[in-house]
């Protein structure tokens, strides 16, 4: 990770509403394949040294463990009374973005080897443990200094390691953050797919660090000026603007302005070519148009727009 200077912290805001329940969203999945995990350990009669893994986890070491299988979501490690589960996204070899043979053919490849890694979650009440081959590579007691150093406020640079339908994770060097969709883009994303690649390198700024829960908020928004703050100042009711479909919905569609502001373009507002029914086979995300604009209101973050031309 590559730690740079900071925001003002009162100027940082807190993660939008939902942040923390689309993680939750997403650790239930990584749960599930730890079941699974448990479960087959169980008949095999492993038995579970929760206090060593407890040690191993709050003194953030590295430790040497067998691979003794995988499933859809990640390998399945053992050894010395420590087991657990190591997600896709975790592994050093392995893209999430994979087709499932490809994928399958990469999980396979790690059976039979011992690989180091960190344990990230461990909760003995729900017989979980998660580790991680990425935080391996930043050594030992990594994790706690960056829980130590990150503040709100910091900006920082990391590298992509995972992207879902809710935000984009970055590896910052032993501790993995999240920038939620909501924080990608003052303007709307409909795919964070669209915004960066696994592997790129991005800079966000901090937005929550919570050691307890093992969460960093992330926000690369929040690295620019709010356009919103000055749209009244910058232009006016009436003024025609070049724009380029971000959303095309059942009720209009979603034009970008170029600071990268979306308004709406209301059904009502689109004069549909004779012939042409479905607004879908009329307008395209990507497309360049030009609007106009029909009325304002910064402070709920709402901007009218009428359709000009294509």
């Amino acid at each position: 990770m590559t730690q740079r200077m900071s925001v003002t912290e009162d100027d940082v805001a807190a993660p939008d509403e939902g942040w923390w329940s689309a993680i939750l969203a997403d650790e239930v999945w990584v749960h599930q394949e730890t079941e699974a995990s448990t479960n087959r350990h169980a008949a095999a009669g492993v038995e579970v040294d929760w206090p060593r893994l407890l040690s191993i986890f709050n003194n953030d070491e590295v430790v040497d463990l067998f691979v003794r299988g995988y499933n859809r979501g990640g390998l399945l490690v053992e050894g010395n009374g420590v087991q657990g589960f190591v997600p896709v996204s975790h592994l050093v070899n392995v893209s999430p973005n994979l087709s499932d043979r490809r994928r399958q053919k990469a999980l396979a490849a790690y059976v039979g080897r011992i690989i180091k890694l960190k344990v990230i979650e461990c909760e003995p009440g729900e017989e979980r443990v998660v580790f991680s081959e990425r935080a391996a590579l930043a050594g030992e007691g990594q994790r706690k200094r960056l829980f130590r150093s990150l503040k709100p406020g910091d900006v920082v640079e990391g590298c992509v390691t995972n992207i879902t339908d809710f935000g984009i994770f970055l590896d910052l060097g032993g501790l993995e953050g999240l920038v939620h969709v909501s924080e990608l883009s003052w303007g709307r994303v409909q795919d964070p797919k669209s915004i960066s690649d696994i592997g790129d390198s991005i800079e966000a700024v901090v937005l929550e660090v919570n050691e307890e829960s093992g969460r960093v908020a992330l926000s690369v928004k929040q690295l620019s000026e709010n356009p919103w703050d000055t749209l009244e100042e910058r232009h006016t009711v009436g003024e025609e603007l070049p724009a380029v479909i971000s959303a095309v919905t059942r009720f209009g569609a979603f034009a970008r302005l170029h600071e990268g502001i979306d308004g709406l373009i209301h059904i009502s507002c689109i004069v549909l070519p004779p012939g042409i029914r479905d607004l879908r086979r009329y307008l395209l995300v990507g497309q360049e148009v030009v609007v106009s604009i029909l009325h304002m209101d910064a402070a709920q973050r709402r901007l009218g727009l009428r359709l000009v031309s294509v």
